[in-house]
């Protein structure tokens, strides 16, 4: 493992199911973690960098934080954001997470997801694989439905659908630049786009489809959610529709729910807001979690035994072929209008990048 001691990061690879390599990455309390947090990363994002606010201000807050790199993916190997099957990051996450439960001084902790975005479904998933496993879940702006303002007509997704196994890896999608709308801090929004493991081309076609079927099969069993969480949504947000968000809080079984909109508030609403705005979000996530994990939370934690496919590897040097790659498919100038990210917007394929 390899320490930074400038943001407390502790970083390793692992290596999935499949033999894919990725990057993990974690940020640790000096005492003993009142309860762990995954990490669950939006389309195009990852973990150690852009998710690195927060990491610090959890662990900062008592917590054990955890982040994984989806395949193809920041510093993770496999083909630059192309998602064969959804259901192979769901799988990747909750593998890793359970590895990280089997440690032994992590052993009887609690155990909340934490998603933003795509994120926010893969946390969904992960939840929904065992639904007693997690104790909870912190979603921000989730992919969880198709705004009816952008929902793809039936025929566009069958003209793209029969080209799917042809020419699955194509960057063909056409999409639009929502970095501007998506954080409304100017310098860290500039940040963002400097982020050269962000990725900021056009989605391939498998990819586009996956997120599509992912998002309208959330939608229909948004009722099987049963575990306590708190979603968070921008009132201000054009990139997902906070009615999303509300629709879940509906319509979700869960008898501990909670919802709160921010008015005037975007979409990147722990990256891309005012440092105030941001410290209120930070303020509210904490305190949800606080109150799930102080005195007379009654926490029930589910044994777990390390039954996982995933084997640890040791740390990879920051000049491995993976990470070269990413930084020269990166450096590149993005062309405005090619950042995969959106459910409002026009009537074509956007689904949320974030």
């Amino acid at each position: 493992m390899i320490l930074n001691y400038s943001t407390a990061c502790i970083q390793s690879y692992i290596r999935n199911s499949r033999g894919v390599q990725q990057f993990s990455c974690r940020w640790l309390p000096f005492s003993s973690p009142k309860a762990l947090v995954f990490l669950c990363h939006g389309y195009g994002t990852e973990c150690g960098g852009f998710m690195r606010e927060i990491g610090i201000r959890l662990a900062g807050a008592g917590y054990a934080v955890f982040g994984i790199d989806y395949e193809g993916h920041g510093r993770s190997f496999g083909a630059r954001c192309y998602i064969k099957k959804f259901e192979y990051i769901v799988k990747d996450c909750h593998d890793y997470f359970k590895s990280v439960c089997a440690e032994e001084e992590f052993r009887g902790k609690g155990r909340f997801l934490y998603g933003e975005s795509m994120g926010g479904a893969v946390a969904l998933l992960v939840h929904k694989k065992n639904p007693t496993f997690y104790n909870g879940a912190i979603l921000v702006a989730p992919m969880c439905k198709i705004s009816e303002k952008v929902k793809p007509h039936p025929v566009v997704i069958n003209i793209l659908t029969s080209f799917e196994e042809i020419i699955p890896k194509w960057k063909i999608v056409p999409t639009k630049d929502v970095i501007d709308s998506a954080f409304k801090d100017p310098v860290k929004r500039e940040m963002i786009r400097n982020n050269k493991l962000i990725y900021q081309d056009k989605p391939r076609l498998k990819t586009a489809l996956e997120m599509l079927r992912t998002s309208m099969s959330l939608e229909h069993t948004l009722h099987e959610v049963t575990f306590p969480f708190f979603v968070l949504h921008g009132k201000a947000d054009t990139v997902t529709d906070p009615e999303i968000s509300k629709a879940l809080y509906e319509r979700a079984s869960s008898k501990d729910k909670m919802i709160k909109l921010y008015t005037g508030m975007w979409h990147g609403l722990t990256s891309g807001e005012p440092e105030e705005n941001i410290a209120l979000v930070f303020a509210d996530i904490i305190a949800w979690l606080d109150k799930h994990t102080g005195e007379g939370s009654a926490i029930e934690v589910q044994p777990v035994e390390d039954d996982t496919d995933m084997l640890r590897t040791k740390p990879a040097s920051p000049t491995k072929v993976d990470i070269i790659e990413r930084l020269a498919t990166s450096a590149s100038p993005a062309k405005k209008g090619t950042y995969f990210c959106g459910l409002n917007g026009r009537r074509l394929l956007h689904l949320s990048a974030m």
